[in-house]
């Protein structure tokens, strides 16, 4: 490389030298070779320092790829595509910081899939993996290209919308949910329930773990209140829940809604699945509003933490009979009991007579229908306590039988006039092979021991169609009337009801108390 410089300098030096005589001959030479051995040091100092830095820079760009696709994995939930927790929590950071910087809005949504245990249960984790692979892209499918969403739990995701207000979240979400329930998993047409709840600022929250509370609180009341359904956050409805208050302030809340009577009744139509006529009608409450409980769901829950179960459900038993002697409801009045209270001194079969004599109601229109919340303690006693009732002319319903091991226990243990099907048999029956073959079971089961089974959650047309078809005589669920105060005494057009398209519609609406 030094050669070829060397060989055409040397000459032309020479030849310079000899034209301006032999004086100049020796400086010439001198001045080449110091010019050769600065070239030479140059060259070398380019090899030894230059290609080394370009050989670090190179080095470097590896080294910032390399990191930006691990840091890049390591915020990324492998199963859903979406941005794992961690992710979740820097987006958040950013994004609360800019909203909050710039005055403006930010909107937070939790989302929980429906059910999701129980598709892991019945149908294996392959499933349920399936299931979660097809939430997550339904939901980056279905997302404004501002929006971020992100998989923070087993079956919970979380969505952060910059520039958007609760209502334009609410909206956003509710597309999502009707896309999610036209889904389609591993080939199989399956409907994906979620239930969400929705905050946003401007508003209440103080700071992003506060807003996160707020939309947890939403969905929370939400999942209490029938699921398949998004939750704008309300702090007089959703603020405290049972599990940050104190054993002392629970007991004492539910003994003064015992005491007060500081609950409504709301009834829910059971109809003859042949001629569309009501059969009769479930009792159900919901706390008031100052009754410090935001849902009859932890009302319960504090009453079992506390010890107050009996009491909170004479309570109850004395509310929705008030009420259906004011209505004069036609058909049963289906009442829901603890198996517990009934094992207790404070229930005896001839205080519920007299409670029904006051009332004015035939305890041959009355149906107790057995919750089995509470495991039970003393079997023999329950048995003697339903024997009675039977003698009194009661009939007594087995409760979400299906739903876990619960209502299957009470069935091996006691008769039952009534058995009724747990909604996620019914809805699951829809659409798996395993579901449909229990309904089965249990409907034969019932027949042989002359029991009547009534389809609980009937929420679809697709549902309504395989209770139908199965022959199981009574059904109740949205689909055919929501839980109310003023409930219908008019006969449906099944036939009509199963064409129908208004259900989608329907199921999209937020559930009322």
């Amino acid at each position: 490389m030094f050669l070829i410089p060397i060989a055409i300098a040397v000459p032309m030096m020479y030849g310079l030298a000899r034209g301006f005589g032999t004086s100049l001959l020796v400086p010439t030479l001198g001045l080449l070779v110091l010019a050769v051995i600065l070239g030479m040091l140059t060259v070398w100092l380019a090899r030894r320092v230059l290609e080394p830095a370009e050989r670090i820079e190179e080095a470097r760009r590896i080294l910032e790829d390399a990191y930006d696709r691990a840091r890049s994995e390591a915020l990324r939930d492998s199963l859903s595509g979406l941005g794992n927790h961690r992710a979740f929590q820097e987006e958040m950071e950013r994004a609360w910081a800019t909203a909050t910087r710039h005055n403006q809005s930010l909107a937070l949504a939790i989302v929980d899939l429906d059910d999701f245990k129980k598709i892991n249960d019945s149908r294996g984790h392959a499933v349920g993996d399936s299931v979660i692979r097809t939430a997550g892209t339904t939901i980056a499918t279905y997302l404004r290209r501002s929006d971020r969403a992100f998989r923070i739990g087993g079956d919970e995701f979380a969505i952060i919308m910059p520039g958007t207000d609760a209502d334009k979240a609410h909206a956003a979400v509710r597309r999502l949910l009707a896309a999610c329930l036209d889904e389609v998993v591993d080939g199989d047409p399956m409907a994906i329930s979620f239930s969400a709840g929705v905050s946003a600022i401007p508003g209440q929250a103080r700071d992003r773990d506060s807003l996160y509370g707020q939309a947890d609180a939403a969905l929370t009341w939400g999942k209490h209140h029938g699921r398949t359904c998004v939750t704008i956050y309300d702090a007089e409805r959703h603020l405290g829940t049972a599990g940050t208050r104190k054993p002392a302030e629970l007991s004492a809340l539910v003994a003064r809604v015992a005491a007060t009577g500081a609950i409504r009744a709301v009834f829910q139509p059971i109809y003859d699945l042949t001629t569309g006529v009501p059969r009769g009608y479930e009792g159900l409450v919901r706390p008031l509003p100052d009754s410090g409980f935001t849902d009859a769901g932890s009302m319960f829950e504090a009453a079992e933490a506390t010890g107050r179960t009996a009491e909170l459900d004479l309570a109850c038993l004395n509310t929705v009979m008030e009420t259906a002697a004011r209505l004069r409801l036609p058909g049963s009045l289906t009442i829901n009991l603890s198996p517990r209270t009934m094992e207790t001194d404070e229930f005896s079969v001839h205080a519920l007579l007299r409670m029904l004599t006051r009332h004015g109601l035939d305890p041959r229109y009355v149906v107790l229908e057995l919750t089995e919340r509470e495991a039970v303690e003393d079997i023999g006693r329950l048995r003697r306590a339903v024997e009675d009732c039977r003698v009194a002319g009661i009939r007594l319903a087995a409760d979400d039988v299906g739903s876990g091991n619960a209502g299957l226990r009470l069935l091996s243990q006691l008769k039952f006039d009534i058995v009724k099907i747990d909604l996620s048999l019914v809805q699951g029956g829809a659409v798996h092979q395993a579901s449909l073959e229990v309904v089965r079971t249990l409907r034969d089961l019932a027949d042989r021991w002359g029991a009547l089974v009534v389809a609980e959650g009937i929420e679809t047309p697709a549902q309504l169609d395989l209770v139908r078809s199965l022959g199981i005589g009574a059904g109740q669920g949205y689909l055919l009337g929501r839980p109310t105060d003023r409930p219908s005494t008019e006969p449906l057009d099944l036939d009509s009801l199963s064409r129908s398209t208004d259900w989608l519609i329907d199921k999209l609406r937020v559930m009322p108390t």
